[in-house]
């Protein structure tokens, strides 16, 4: 036992908002009505007010004869140019904002506005504090210093970046640049083939890397929202490919990219579809069992798979589940939720309705605005304000890569974050039968992301808590992805674990024991134990009846 505290995220907005926020979404006309919330408070109470501003006017007087009031956090590096200490025009101009931004949430903090109108005040007082930062405007010294070594070039390359975005990018700059990835010439690019299509979903089963192999095959379930290639990036990052060179047998679900024709698509129709998934991945390796892992929305539905297993009497299907930050148990605290009432809920299913599907460019736009600084005004600084291109980063291709929801499973997942059904037995029905999770006795293994900002890590262990039988959990030292994409020898990497799992998330924390490396081994050696005998490597890929019908990867990822 020892004293340590759960890191907290840099960037403020990153515990702000979540996966719901996400398929939820954040209307304008709540944002504006916080905002005219806080406006009515500064008219109602203006001796209040005036008292703040005198003591911001106080402080900038002091800022302005070079008293520095305001320290930086030297993890933020907006800042970290040393221009903006040692220049006293940079170094007045942001100790003005930083004491602009603390003034501002002691007026909201002292204010006589309810709780909640408090927590939503201070959410759009941190994207507001963010968007006004003096790092996004033209006298970022960094901008400066380009706009000299390139002869000014960079204002005109940063105007033509800005008018492509605002063209073919809905005004959002880009992240990554994409000229320098493609799926199946540098990405998804381990070799083999689909075995077996229907109308949902491809599934591709993976050539040998080993001399033996286990019995038990595997089926990896990607989330709907993004595409499967996060688990076979690069070959340094690839997952599917550490799992082949350690003797397991890979079969990857990949999921059609729905459109308007597939509206009535929903939970029961994912289940039904990786059900039949998983029968052809038994009947190919002629084993009566598989193990199943499922990431994010994946780890949902191989959840409901397995209830709807249970509920036929059929569960002994499974021999083993894996869960990658998924939720199960859809409670999480929020300030963004205080936006989202019973109007808000049936606004959003009736525009996913009428559209026939949820756009994945929405959600990735919420996405962003969950870590503004990092996602959003850092490419604003460097594609608008330095002129350069984003960045190549495979990651980013694949995060920006995005999928749409049918409007049927859109609704599904707005009920399931408004009733949390998982945790009551009964109360979600997935193809005509109730699931029951605590009857769901298969061994687990679920991994989650101390620093996640889209399934918190808390509420990951909580949903592990709800599952049957034998349950591991493991806490990544890293993010959303970086907790899934985490291979050995990444120096970086370590996790914390604690056999008793308790009801209390923080009591598991203080007594788990931290190792250093990947969590990867740890699994696979779980994994290897409940994936059979040992045999010798058969070569061929797919049976009589389901025979190699297209090389990896596929049709589906391919489709926009």
């Amino acid at each position: 036992m020892r004293d340590k505290s759960v890191p907290t995220p840099v960037t403020p907005p990153a515990n702000k908002m979540n996966a719901q926020n996400a398929v939820m979404g954040l209307r304008g006309r709540d944002v504006l009505s916080t905002v005219r919330t806080l406006a009515m408070q500064g008219l109602r109470r203006p001796v209040y007010s005036a008292k703040h501003a005198l003591a911001l006017g106080g402080q900038l007087g002091r800022v302005l004869i070079g008293d520095t009031l305001h320290k930086t956090n030297p993890n933020d590096a907006r800042f970290a140019d040393p221009t903006w200490q040692l220049n006293p025009f940079y170094r007045r101009s942001l100790q003005a904002y930083l004491a602009w931004q603390q003034q501002l949430n002691r007026w909201i903090e002292e204010s006589d506005l309810p709780a909640d109108d408090r927590t939503r005040a201070r959410f759009i007082a941190t994207l507001l504090g963010d968007a006004l930062a003096p790092s996004n405007s033209l006298l970022n010294p960094l901008a400066i210093k380009e706009l000299l070594n390139s002869g000014g070039t960079s204002i005109f390359k940063g105007m033509r970046h800005l008018y492509d975005d605002l063209l073919h990018n809905s005004g959002m700059p880009r992240q990554v640049n994409k000229t320098a990835f493609e799926v199946g010439r540098n990405l998804a690019t381990t070799p083999g083939s689909v075995v077996f299509r229907n109308e949902m979903l491809e599934l591709i089963q993976y050539k040998p890397m080993s001399e033996k192999q286990y019995a038990k095959p595997l089926v990896i379930v990607p989330p709907q929202i993004n595409k499967f290639y996060i688990f076979d990036l690069s070959p340094e990052k690839s997952f599917v490919q550490y799992c082949l060179k350690n003797g397991l047998q890979v079969f990857m679900v990949s999921w059609r990219n729905p459109d308007a024709r597939h509206r009535e698509w929903g939970l029961s129709s994912y289940v039904q579809a990786l059900e039949a998934a998983t029968d052809v991945a038994r009947a190919i390796t002629g084993c009566k069992e598989v193990n199943l892992i499922g990431a994010c929305a994946g780890g949902l539905t191989i959840a409901a798979l397995q209830g709807h297993l249970q509920a036929k009497r059929q569960l002994r299907k499974v021999t083993s589940a894996s869960y990658l930050v998924s939720l199960l148990d859809s409670q999480i605290e929020s300030p963004a939720m205080l936006f989202a009432d019973e109007k808000t809920l049936e606004a959003a299913k009736r525009r996913s309705y009428q559209n026939g599907v949820l756009d994945g460019r929405d959600m990735a736009r919420v996405f962003a605005w969950m870590r503004p600084n990092d996602l959003i005004w850092n490419y604003w600084v460097n594609n608008y304000l330095l002129g350069k291109q984003p960045p190549a980063f495979d990651i980013l291709y694949w995060n920006n890569d995005n999928t749409r929801l049918p409007a049927a499973f859109h609704g599904d997942l707005l009920d399931f974050f408004k009733h949390n059904p998982l945790t009551r037995p009964g109360a979600l029905e997935v193809c005509g039968t109730p699931i029951d999770l605590q009857k769901v006795n298969v061994d687990s293994f679920s991994v989650a992301g101390i620093n996640d900002h889209i399934t918190p890590w808390d509420v990951v262990y909580r949903s592990t808590l709800l599952l049957g039988g034998d349950r591991r959990f493991v806490l990544s030292n890293s993010g959303h992805i970086q907790s899934i994409l985490n291979p050995p020898g990444n120096p970086k990497a370590n996790f914390f674990e604690n056999a008793k799992l308790t009801s209390d998330p923080r009591a598991w924390y203080y007594d788990a024991q931290q190792h250093t490396g990947s969590w990867w081994p740890v699994w696979m050696e779980w994994i290897q134990a409940r994936s059979g005998e040992q045999r010798e490597t058969l070569l061929a890929i797919g049976n009589q009846n389901y025979p190699p019908m297209q090389a990896a990867p596929g049709t589906y990822v391919h489709e926009v």
